[in-house]
């Protein structure tokens, strides 16, 4: 029999690309969709445009996380092997604005949904995505499993809370819970409200005469930046270990949204300081210092590294969003 996952948040960029490998592998696929969803799904339309997936090995179901009825049902008709929940209110900044929705859909719905899996007959291995930012402003550095919790945003404490909840579970009812503590990772998927995803964007429409300048907070914000595609494989292979353990999915190295603007710039031939106004209503009222991860563990134990760099990275992105404009 195939193997058969269970997505929350597939239409987000990690659960696209998460989808596409499970589907490479031969999994068959079911993903948890809000109903305010857009209906266009762009990341996943190739699939959904396809007939031999979608309907075959892709299937969506409709559901919101505060609405424990039909996620229990859903689960248990589908009977996933495997859970990835990767869906919340997953933009930091936003956070202090709804600080109780992000609580909501970010540590409550974990929790919501540990007790509809802990009920399930069959055991299924479940991916919790957490964040670097529960350790906020960290005591060392870099970061790993053994990290002691210190958020500096509501969004940060929503996920040391469902963090630790699935630690909970995993101990005191033998759940095969995993969380994965993923540093910052991007991909030409990447929303629009990102600050990557904005600065690459921005530095196509400038070059192309489309806008004329990039509006940015802090220049000198520091983050460890990846591809997001290395971190789905990442969350693929937690769940094939042996035994359910936490990892850190991160790729050792800082680099500042000043080091995003410089490469974007570079790419489409063009000086920044032309084009960027500093405003300080994009400052963050706390802003978390020095996150940046140590991968030791999951290279010995899971045999995972970044394995894109940080300048292909970004290359990537404006160059997509070159294509995408110019069209």
């Amino acid at each position: 029999m195939a193997d058969l996952a269970l997505i929350t948040g597939i239409t987000g960029q990690d659960g696209s690309y998460l989808t596409e490998l499970l589907l490479g592998k031969g999994y068959t696929v079911h993903g948890i969709v809000r109903r305010t969803s857009t209906l266009s799904r762009s990341r996943l339309k190739h699939l959904f445009d396809n007939p031999a997936i979608y309907g075959r090995q892709l299937f969506l179901h409709y559901a919101d996380l505060d609405d424990a009825t039909t996620l229990r049902r859903i689960l248990a008709k589908v009977r996933p092997q495997e859970i990835y929940h990767l869906a919340g209110q997953s933009h930091v900044g936003l956070s202090f604005e709804i600080p109780e929705s992000t609580c909501e859909m970010t540590a409550t719905a974990t929790l919501r949904l540990l007790e509809i899996i802990r009920d399930l007959p069959g055991s299924p291995r479940c991916y919790h995505a957490s964040s670097s930012e529960v350790f906020g402003n960290p005591a060392q550095v870099p970061q790993d499993e053994e990290t002691p919790f210190n958020p500096a945003s509501p969004y940060g404490c929503a996920k040391a809370f469902a963090t630790q909840m699935v630690r909970v579970y995993r101990q005191a009812f033998g759940l095969f819970a995993c969380n994965g503590i993923t540093y910052n990772h991007e991909s030409p998927r990447r929303g629009e409200n990102f600050v990557s995803r904005k600065i690459c964007r921005a530095a196509a429409a400038i070059k192309l005469g489309l806008e004329k300048e990039l509006v940015l907070g802090d220049l000198t914000a520091q983050r460890d930046w990846g591809d997001a595609r290395d971190y789905v494989r990442g969350m693929w292979l937690t769940l094939q270990h042996g035994t359910p353990e936490d990892f850190v999915f991160a790729t050792g190295q800082f680099h500042s949204v000043q080091d995003i603007v410089s490469a974007a710039f570079a790419e489409v031939g063009l000086n920044p300081e032309s084009y960027i106004r500093q405003d300080c209503r994009f400052l963050r009222p706390a802003e978390p210092h020095r996150l940046v991860g140590n991968p030791a563990k999951a290279k010995r134990l899971l045999g995972w590294e970044a394995s894109t760099t940080f300048d292909a990275l970004i290359r990537e992105m404006t160059l997509a969003e070159l294509t995408a404009l110019a069209r």
